[in-house]
């Protein structure tokens, strides 16, 4: 599968950080807009922040209370017409600090009252704010009240206070939710997707022509089940049209070989040279039906009924068969085993028909008194041809385009045991040979024989 392909982890995770955007933008909109035109919760948010910042230069010792006016609203309250001011008093009223003139005393409390916890009063409607209010602090065991004012607001601090209040309430609680609901998200989905992730793995193993290859859906979710018994299914269903297969062809090839074996029966009752070529034909035609029933039955051919094979045995016994047929063909077969034992797994009929195939075509295109070795050894089969005297390239004979479809078939086999066939012409003939892939079959010593 491609790689440019996004996961569903990936994917899920855009999802989720995407609605969580969605929803933290939504949430920051009603948040604005409930605080921006609710000019009465401004206001009381603006007092808490503001005289929270003023009390933070209160310092408390030894010696008593000191007052520096902190670096963030040093510009506020240092100059009088800023249109800011505030007041800070101790316990028994004594002015700690104060950045306004006798006007405070017509917007503050009076000294001579005790002011509560918290106060706060909007001097006129609407923004700009324009408010006065209060608030008392404990620094040290010491308790001070704070008072703050503006006029208008002229260096919009309510935006900051709105900020922070956005800040503290919204954008961090919601991030700590986010980090939480998508890294639980995702664990409970790659947990849930395990069972998926292996049957992904064993369907890159499926052998279509295996009738035993299937998913295994147990311990996946129900959808995903769903779709791997759905697979299942298709595959036995494949497996019904191998084997339908299977029978059709045998059933082609046994239709045809009756009526040419009754004109085969019916020529031979006949004594002339034309019957004899005749015979020749129907031979090489029967020969030919066989190679085309055999390369049809190898497409349903399935991987299931593979077993172990020593391919020493497996040819020795090949070329027991063939060497009388060989011998009245005024051809010579040897044997040349590389080990004593060579295991692979495969079909033995089919490994004996692609060697009985080679050995065939070569005798039938070469000349009298050719020798043919068959040699087996690890992983490997080999038939090479060797000419009485060499080959004559005069003789210009393209041997491959002249053996019908009998390398097709050799090839073909090849390609169901998971090898490959390979053609070759050394100086004293041609070499086919079909190898296997690598299976760590048990080997013996090697054998010298010549």
């Amino acid at each position: 599968m491609s790689h440019s392909h996004p996961t569903l982890g990936a994917i899920l995770t855009r999802r989720i950080a995407f609605f969580a955007v969605l929803a933290m933008f939504l949430q920051l909109c009603v948040i604005f807009s409930d605080y921006y035109w609710n000019v009465g919760e401004l206001s009381r948010l603006f007092v808490e922040q503001e005289t929270e910042r003023l009390a933070s230069g209160i310092t408390v010792d030894e010696k008593g209370a000191r007052y520096q006016l902190p670096d963030n609203v040093k510009q506020r309250y240092q100059e009088r017409s800023s249109g800011y001011v505030a007041r800070i008093r101790n316990a028994t009223g004594a002015i700690v600090f104060e950045s306004c003139d006798d006007a405070c005393e017509n917007r503050f409390l009076p000294a001579d009252v005790n002011p509560p916890d918290f106060w706060q009063r909007s001097l006129k409607p609407g923004k700009p704010l324009a408010l006065v209010g209060g608030r008392a602090f404990v620094v040290g065991n010491q308790r001070f009240v704070i008072d703050v004012a503006t006029i208008d607001d002229p260096q919009n601090v309510v935006s900051s206070v709105f900020w922070k209040e956005v800040i503290e309430h919204m954008l961090v609680p919601m991030s700590i939710l986010l980090v939480l609901v998508l890294g639980a998200t995702l664990l409970s989905v790659r947990h849930a997707l395990n069972p998926v992730r292996a049957a992904a793995d064993a369907a890159d193993n499926i052998d279509p022509m295996d009738a035993r290859s299937h998913l295994n859906f147990e311990g996946m979710p129900r959808e995903v089940a769903h779709l791997a018994i759905a697979v299942n299914r298709a595959f036995e269903r494949v497996g019904e049209l191998m084997t339908s297969q299977k029978i059709l062809t045998s059933g082609i090839a046994h239709e045809i070989r009756t009526p040419l074996a009754a004109i085969k029966l019916e020529l031979g009752n006949i004594n002339h040279p034309r019957a004899r070529k005749a015979e020749a034909d129907l031979d090489d035609l029967v020969r030919f039906v066989a190679e085309l029933t055999t390369l049809a039955r190898l497409d349903g051919f399935d991987h299931g009924t593979f077993e172990t094979v020593d391919l020493v045995a497996l040819s020795s016994s090949v070329v027991e068969q063939l060497a009388p047929w060989v011998y009245d063909n005024s051809h010579t077969l040897e044997f040349c085993p590389q080990v004593e034992t060579a295991l692979v797994q495969g079909a033995p009929a089919l490994l004996k028909d692609a060697l009985r195939n080679l050995v065939e075509n070569a005798v039938r295109h070469t000349p009298a008194g050719t020798g043919i070795r068959v040699y087996a050894g690890r992983n490997m089969v080999r038939v090479q041809d060797r000419h009485p005297g060499g080959i004559r390239r005069e003789a210009g004979t393209d041997r491959t385009d002249s053996l019908g479809i009998g390398l097709k078939i050799v090839r073909r086999i090849a390609e169901l045991h998971r090898g490959s066939f390979r053609q070759s012409t050394s100086k004293l003939g041609h070499v086919c040979e079909i190898s296997f892939a690598d299976q760590h079959p048990k080997l013996v010593p090697s054998i010298t024989s010549e």
